[in-house]
């Protein structure tokens, strides 16, 4: 489970805006009052997971070094640019009124829900990409998709201007992506990875579980135990990446019907290693599997997440 603190908040309604400019001058006047607005964007069906994320921005941990928000954004936008042609836009699961109780519980003020044709409007031609950091994993098996995240995104950060923003470390590449835009374009944004959140068998929480039958999500808990297993091996002494990534990808396999990728990674450049390569203490163990139609990710951090806690064993 994530370490984030949890904090008694109040239980309000949150406001619901709709139109992109509405929702820049609410911030704006937010700002005027001295308010440090913190923001999570969510493509709704929220769990678990999204909510530590508005923890998160409340008390960021002390380590950070940055300071909470006051005032908490969450969008609820199910962005189609980031979906392939035989992806599961059409079934993705909605539920606003849902999105807002729980977002309401957590004490998010205003709950952005945009239209598809306010957030690209008629005409729109206009497309934000990342390179080389989206060159493997996620990017050959989803073309189009980083940069439907960070067109997206970026449009975000531009309505909503100075903030603390919340991210997932589930997503690690996307977390890495967005990072690398948030410098490039120097958005007056700070970037708050956030420590996946699982649930009590180790699975990591995302919308996309609530496809699986019970059969389904009882082999779906491979995946976090083919990456603790390959964690121990490497912290047990074994470094060599084709031994390791060999391991990961043959215990993912036993219970997928299907694997993208199961690799052993350098965590800042996203780079696979090679061959037999030395892999040194702070490596990424990452998969992208599928039961069904159903695609999961998850990873984790060699020296920053341990075997004990990315899944249960």
């Amino acid at each position: 489970m994530s370490d984030v603190a949890r904090a008694p908040v109040p239980q309000r309604a949150p406001r619901t805006i709709v139109d992109p400019a509405e929702l820049a001058q609410a911030l704006t006047e937010a700002r005027a009052a001295g308010e440090r607005i913190g923001f999570v964007p969510t493509m709704g069906a929220l769990h678990e997971g999204h909510l530590r994320l508005v923890d998160a921005l409340r008390a960021p941990p002390p380590s950070t070094g940055l300071s909470p928000a006051t005032l908490l954004v969450a969008s609820v936008f199910v962005n189609p640019t980031q979906f392939g042609p035989n992806e599961d836009l059409a079934r993705y699961p909605r539920d606003l009124e849902g999105d807002r109780q729980k977002l309401g519980s957590r004490g998010v003020h205003i709950v952005f829900a945009p239209t598809p044709e306010l957030m690209y409007p008629q005409g729109e031609a206009t497309r934000v990409r990342v390179s080389q950091l989206t060159d493997h994993l996620c990017g050959p098996f989803r073309p189009g998709h980083f940069e439907g995240v960070t067109t997206v995104v970026a449009k975000f950060f531009g309505m909503i201007g100075p903030c603390l923003a919340s991210f997932g470390r589930k997503d690690y590449q996307q977390l890495a992506v967005l990072r690398r835009m948030v410098k490039d374009l120097h958005f007056p944004v700070e970037m708050l990875g956030v420590p996946t959140c699982r649930e009590a068998d180790g699975l990591a929480m995302s919308s996309r579980n609530a496809y699986l039958s019970a059969t389904d999500r009882a082999r779906a808990v491979g995946i976090p135990r083919a990456i603790s297993q390959a964690l121990r091996a490497h912290a047990g002494g074994e470094r060599r990446a084709g031994t390791l990534r060999a391991e990961l990808a043959r215990n993912v396999a036993a219970a997928m019907d299907s694997v993208d990728y199961a690799e052993v990674a350098d965590p800042d450049t996203l780079q696979p290693f090679e061959g037999d390569a030395a892999v040194p203490d702070r490596a990424l163990f990452v998969v992208a599997a599928r039961i069904g139609g159903t695609r999961l990710i998850d990873n984790a951090v060699s020296s920053e997440d341990s075997p004990a806690t990315s899944a249960v064993p």
